[in-house]
């Protein structure tokens, strides 16, 4: 059993205490305003009842004050021993503890100060807090123990308030932007059968009852295609997606993902929506389209973003055509010769899709900083996305990236079921090469394909990444409630 600390044994002891005069844990409060209604009520407002954490106190003779806070907000109350209850006063006075929980009615003043205040005529005790909260009220210094004990970061650090609400009020704005855009919102499974969607190593389960392996969900991208076939002209979904990879400051293995399909469009349709609906987005959250992120201005708002051909840049960066490249030796050798990486550097990439993506990951994508249009990507890298016209071994394909990290990922999509079980074919080439993130033949899939499919446009972003951003986060761990931790020893 866990040793108790000094403080605790005091509040453990103070609830006997606390049970003679009231119960420590009531069922209930009535409350007339939240936190934040208060402070916005007039002064001489009278018969208000508000309830919150106790974060500050200052005891004294014949006046205390005390403030209280929820996640949105926090007031002052005034606690009189000539208006306030006599026997609440002295209840106060000896048993209460910055930690707990209380509730108050009486009337809304404004103090010398400039306070607004809670005048208080009774206070409610509401719930004993048996841990004292930090010592030091500028949330946890710690960073694994923020991570791991949030509710305590939450309660006393205002940076993670911030963050917090605003990704409520992200979810808020979404639903809200796709509805009135005419998306329908839908729900895929997380446990599949087949691994696709995305290029990523998957986590796998066992259902008992079906005594059957599935995978977790990497993307829900080709269930919503599926929608898209059975009649759905917009669709979107939230899903909460598992990638069995690294951990780093961009990257957890369970991620929150919006995927949206629309009939009809092609990705440059995809590129003007993303655009009208990041600038929304943030002018809702933070109301401006130029936003701080680590030391650097990123302007959202401006008309004409940069626009960089992917196929190009990587042919002059290699100084070859690339695409015409299938072993991946071969590819190897070309970049060495340039000088650009050791084979030692390119060892743990097996197949030519991932040597070809590590190489633009560094030699272009980490030197982007302001929002930028990433386009025509080589096929290799993406078997779901549609085959350009004029060369089929580019992709009608972008990302849009900003300080060398990639906000979104959309195409036109491919539809056409002789193309795409061809693709899935050469996946399974790469996987016989050696790489573990290809896409597995997904039966399922290209049963709806063949059904018929009109022309799609598909489009993804994480909402952690994102999040990250608005909010100039130095971590992906900062912007998730409850990030996964390693066991304590």
């Amino acid at each position: 059993m866990r040793e108790l600390t000094e403080q605790e044994r005091v509040r453990i002891e103070k609830l006997d205490e606390i049970r003679e005069y009231t119960n420590p844990y009531p069922e209930r409060f009535e409350k007339t305003h939240s936190i934040k209604e208060a402070r916005d009520l007039e002064d001489g407002t009278k018969n208000v009842s508000i309830a919150g954490r106790i974060v500050f106190m200052r005891k004294m003779g014949k006046l205390s004050f005390v403030r209280i806070r929820n996640l949105e907000a926090d007031i002052q109350i005034q606690l009189k021993a000539d208006t306030t209850d006599e026997k609440d006063y002295e209840f106060f006075k000896r048993l209460v503890d910055l930690g707990d929980f209380i509730g108050a009615t009486g009337e809304i003043i404004t103090t010398q100060t400039g306070e607004k205040t809670l005048l208080a005529s009774t206070i409610t005790f509401l719930g004993k807090a048996l841990k004292p909260l930090p010592e030091k009220f500028h949330g946890l210094t710690d960073t694994e123990m923020k991570y791991r004990e949030r509710y305590v970061d939450l309660i006393s650090n205002e940076e993670s308030r911030k963050v917090f609400l605003g990704r409520s009020k992200f979810y808020a704005f979404l639903h809200k932007y796709l509805r009135e855009n005419g998306f329908l919102q839908v729900e895929t499974p997380i446990m599949q059968n087949a691994v696709c969607g995305a290029a990523a190593r998957p986590f796998y389960t066992h259902h008992n009852a079906l005594d059957v392996d599935f995978n977790l969900r990497i993307a829900p991208e080709t269930y919503l295609k599926q929608c898209i076939a059975a009649g759905f002209d917009r669709v979107y979904e939230l899903a909460k997606c598992f990638r069995n990879e690294g951990m780093d400051t961009q990257h957890l293995q369970e991620f929150t993902q919006v995927e949206w399909y629309v009939s009809y469009w092609n990705f440059e349709d995809n590129i003007k929506f993303y655009k009208g609906f990041i600038k929304a987005l943030l002018m809702d959250l933070v109301g401006t389209t130029s936003i701080e992120y680590q030391g650097v201005t990123l302007d959202f708002g401006k008309e004409n973003w940069d626009r960089v051909n992917y196929v190009e840049k990587m042919r002059e960066i290699l100084g070859v055509d690339f695409l015409s490249v299938e072993e991946p030796s071969e590819l190897k050798d070309i970049i060495v010769n340039k000088g650009l990486f050791t084979y030692a550097e390119l060892d743990e990439y097996k197949s030519v899709s991932q040597i070809v993506d590590f190489v633009y990951k560094k030699t272009i994508r980490e030197k982007i900083v302001q929002p930028t249009i990433m386009y025509n990507y080589p096929s290799a890298l993406i078997p779901l996305a549609r085959r350009n016209d004029q060369d089929e071994r580019i992709i009608d394909v972008f990302q849009v990236v900003a300080c060398g990290t990639e906000l979104c990922k959309a195409y036109s999509e491919l539809v056409n079921p002789i193309q795409q079980r061809n693709a899935f074919e050469d996946q399974l080439k790469a996987k016989e090469q050696g790489d573990e993130e290809t896409m597995e033949l997904d039966e399922s899939f290209m049963g709806a394909m063949e059904q018929g499919m009109p022309p799609i446009s598909g489009l993804g972003f994480g909402v952690d990444r994102l999040m990250m951003l608005i909010y100039n986060q130095p971590s992906i761990r900062d912007v998730v409630l409850f990030p996964m931790m390693k066991d304590k020893k």
